[in-house]
């Protein structure tokens, strides 16, 4: 194992590079707002699920000025089995009517602009900048982040701020959308939280958990 972390992170990110060429983010969506509207639907909800409901969702709502005139009522209907659908669907009104009011009907591409939106935080911020704008503001850390960067050992911490800023730290700019994305497929292909496929995993020389995990096979 490569003693020096930066140096273990760097070979990390050239065998998951080389392990998944197409990872990609998952969430279905032809543009920022779509994306948008997407990535505060999948708090607490699979990706699966999310584009199921956005298939017809996207279909119905073609922009902001539809979501912002829809019922919450109605809105809540048609996003029901994405779970907390009262929030979300709140937060996506209002989302949608700032953006009319204060952005011209167009997703703000700054970090500090888009998080004056309703139902954004530094997660779907990043999610939104990183993918539909190419501007690499921050690290995603979502469960399948956070559980793989800890037990690759690049961070001790538990909560998804603190756990951003040590990646930021280790991984170069110019890997940080894509270093999620790649964690993300490599989590849901052999990395699970229960029985991780250590024996098949491309990491295994370079993590610290090996066969150390409960269930691991």
């Amino acid at each position: 194992m490569i003693a020096d972390n930066r140096a273990r992170t760097l070979e990390i990110i050239k065998r998951l590079k080389r392990a998944y060429p197409t990872a990609h983010c998952a969430l279905n969506h032809t543009t920022p707002f779509e994306l948008l509207v997407a990535t505060i639907l999948s708090a607490q909800c699979t990706d699966e699920r999310v584009n199921i409901v956005t298939a017809d969702l996207f279909q119905k709502y073609r922009g902001p000025q539809d979501f912002a005139s829809a019922s919450q009522e109605e809105l809540e209907r048609d996003i029901h089995s994405t779970g907390f659908f009262r929030n979300k669907a709140k937060s996506i009104r209002a989302a949608s009517q700032r953006i009319l009011d204060d952005f011209g009907g167009e997703v703000p591409n700054t970090m500090d602009e888009i998080l004056t939106l309703a139902g954004v935080a530094r997660k779907t911020a990043n999610v939104v900048l990183g993918n539909a704008f190419g501007i690499s503001s921050g690290v995603v850390v979502d469960t399948h982040v956070s559980r793989l960067s800890q037990r690759l050992g690049l961070t001790k911490e538990k909560t998804p701020e603190k756990i951003e800023l040590d990646l930021q730290a280790l991984v170069p700019k110019r890997n940080w959308v894509m270093f999620s994305h790649w964690l993300i497929f490599h989590g849901r292909q052999i990395c699970h939280a229960r029985g991780p496929k250590c024996t098949e995993c491309v990491l295994a020389n370079q993590c610290p958990s090996y066969k150390k995990v409960e269930g691991w096979r």
